[in-house]
């Protein structure tokens, strides 16, 4: 068995193993509005949710994006105090892709990739209306990570949230509960590699009275 030595970046003649190794990460495809209402939006793979009560979920930047010294989703998720998630879809992966694009600040994304928006009810930011889900937030507040030695430029940033409103679609939901099947969320693996949920079994815990 080989072993990577991440605190020195030890390339061993292959690419850094971590993110091809803590597979899948869901996408939270993230949108925004910044000072002036202009919409952003952009996918992370640095996504999940952190608790059920209260409802939290984070998404983490990484490094600079272009002459802004942080990430356009953050900036406006600071600047305003709300975002919106919007899960990815097996049909809008290549929308999502499309708006992996780096562009200037106040471009809208959401048009770039001919999606349409539609209105949110708690926050201002609209989601993306073909996206089955999508979680309203309020912004929490934004944790910086530590900084090492020589990468001071990819120093990372962690964002939280609270949920305060969900969007389901009704094709999803079967005698009360999320098919997931229906959607096939899309989930990150490492380098360029994505994957659909195509495959679900149960598992009862061993001390489930059911």
């Amino acid at each position: 068995m080989m072993f990577y030595d991440m605190t020195g970046r030890d390339q061993g003649g292959m690419q850094i193993p971590f993110t091809a190794l803590v597979v899948p990460r869901p996408i939270g495809w993230i949108s925004t509005v910044d000072g002036q209402g202009r919409v952003n939006l952009a996918p992370y793979s640095f996504y999940n949710a952190v608790s059920g009560s209260p409802p939290m979920v984070y998404f983490s930047t990484t490094g600079t994006y272009g002459d802004n010294p942080t990430k356009h989703s953050r900036r406006n998720a600071e600047e305003t105090g709300e975002f919106v998630v919007n899960m990815v879809s097996a049909e809008l992966a290549e929308q999502m892709n499309v708006t992996t694009t780096m562009v200037d600040y106040g471009v809208d994304e959401m048009k770039l990739a001919g999606l349409a928006p539609a209105p949110s009810r708690f926050v201002k930011p609209p989601r993306v209306a073909r996206s089955p889900i999508a979680l309203e937030c309020k912004y929490w507040k934004t944790v910086e990570m530590p900084v090492e030695e020589g990468r001071e430029a990819h120093q990372a940033t962690v964002v939280f949230g609270r949920v305060v409103g969900i969007h389901i679609a009704d094709g999803i939901v079967k005698d009360g509960r999320i098919d997931t099947l229906a959607f096939k969320p899309v989930a990150r693996l490492g380098y360029s590699e994505y994957t659909t949920t195509e495959n679900v079994w149960k598992m009862r815990r061993p001390d489930d009275p059911a």
